[in-house]
């Protein structure tokens, strides 16, 4: 069996040796590791006669300690933001609630349950599962 080498394809079936070319995604974030790859790499390529200022790379340095602490501070941000909202869901069971429902219009029922399998809170309402950011109204039960 002969491969023509220009096209990559055998020569009884015709059909492709390789069924796509290999790709990487490219990083999309920079992290830290990005940060002190990129920092090696300048140290490792930098004019031996004219060596990198110990200001710039003190501040480089910084800047990376920094960006780990704003990382770890948006994480702690999220966890606090889904507490809350669990926190607030939870606090809605046996509770008068006023959302809007699939078609657009304004319902009342009472929560009777909450669940917290996806990333927003389900509330419970008459039967009814809806996410929390539907509700739009709390009052006390009637």
């Amino acid at each position: 069996m002969a491969i023509d080498p220009v096209t990559a394809t055998t020569a009884s079936s015709g059909s492709s040796l390789y069924a796509s070319a290999p790709t990487t995604a490219p990083k999309q974030v920079m992290d830290g590791s990005m940060f002190m790859s990129l920092l090696v790499t300048q140290l490792q390529n930098q004019d031996p006669s004219s060596p990198m200022d110990t200001n710039q790379m003190i501040g480089q340095t910084t800047q990376l300690a920094m960006m780990e602490k704003l990382t770890a501070m948006e994480t702690t941000g999220t966890e606090n933001f889904s507490l809350q909202m669990r926190m607030a869901s939870a606090a809605l069971v046996g509770q008068q609630i006023t959302y809007t429902g699939k078609d657009g219009d304004t319902l009342t029922g009472l929560a009777s349950s909450v669940s917290y399998a996806g990333p927003v809170p389900q509330i419970t309402v008459d039967g009814k599962t809806m996410p929390l950011d539907a509700v739009s109204g709390v009052s006390t039960k009637s």
